[in-house]
């Protein structure tokens, strides 16, 4: 096993078939994240979502793609012009994993591909143990989905932050706040007809604990864009109370905790989700 991929996975407790699987798919997202370096995009891009919230900011719980936003609305794009740089960089690692381009079915801003390989030739590279292995499905994929914001909203701020491993290299990332702002637009306005998204709400969870500043102007523009906020007035800190009250009261707490419980070590830390804890944590967001 390559040296740099075994200091990697020092970092996790494998025993099971899913920790090995949840540990490839995170050194894998992270090498990507170096090709996408390597190739310079992040001059063009900014990295945000749940996994940029979990690789550069300490989240404690998985998450499953890349989601990156451009820097300024560009037609055109095409992530796939950065599908070598991504493949070459994951196979100098030993690993065998294709790029695959996604056909768009209806219009929208956003761009994906996937990276797709074999479970278990990649958890023969980590040298999972044999029992482990056997487990395997041979058909059995991993795949990681990438998406390009092309069209962001605007009022937004990114900075730089570093990974050390597999080599030193950059990544540039919506600040906090700003990353706040495109969670708290998919809790207040993702149409998911009767499917909660658990995983917001736990994401919603740790910035109240850790980093509840809200940027309200980026939220403002990602709800005018999406048609959620069409009033001549700004989006205040009294209208977004309401508005993040409304939809707690609406919430499935059952639902919410089946959701996102595969993604956490201690799916026992779910049990006080209530409607009461939630109105409590969305008093401790704070709007700015």
């Amino acid at each position: 096993m390559n040296e740099a991929i075994l200091k990697m996975l020092e970092k996790y407790e494998c025993r099971s078939l899913e920790d090995y699987v949840r540990a490839l798919r995170e050194i894998l997202q992270e090498i990507a994240l170096l090709g996408l370096w390597r190739s310079k995009f992040f001059d063009k891009a900014a990295f945000y979502g749940g996994t940029a919230l979990r690789i550069l900011y300490g989240l404690d719980r998985f998450s499953e793609d890349l989601d990156f936003s451009l820097l300024l609305p560009t037609e055109g794009f095409d992530i796939s012009g950065y599908a070598a740089a991504v493949e070459k960089e994951i196979l100098s690692f030993g690993f065998d994993i294709h790029f695959e381009p996604h056909a768009k079915t209806a219009q929208s801003p956003a761009q994906s591909s996937f990276l797709k390989a074999s479970t278990l030739k990649q958890l023969m590279v980590i040298e999972a143990s044999n029992e482990v292995i056997q487990r395997v499905h041979r058909n059995q994929v991993i795949k990681i989905k990438l998406e390009v914001d092309t069209d962001p909203p605007p009022m937004f701020n990114t900075h730089t932050r570093y990974l050390l491993q597999p080599i030193p290299f950059a990544v540039r990332v919506y600040m906090l706040p700003d990353l706040l702002a495109g969670k708290m637009h998919a809790l207040l306005c993702r149409r998911w007809k009767n499917r909660v998204k658990g995983r917001d709400w736990y994401d919603l969870v740790w910035y109240a604990a850790h980093h509840p500043e809200l940027n309200l102007s980026h939220l403002e523009q990602r709800m005018r864009q999406s048609g959620d906020w069409l009033e001549d007035t700004s989006l205040t800190r009294e209208s977004f109370n309401e508005r993040i009250k409304q939809v707690i009261s609406e919430l499935n707490i059952d639902q919410a905790r089946k959701e996102v419980e595969p993604f956490v070590k201690d799916p026992a830390s779910l049990s006080v989700w209530s409607l009461e804890f939630f109105y409590d944590i969305a008093e401790r967001i704070k709007p700015v």
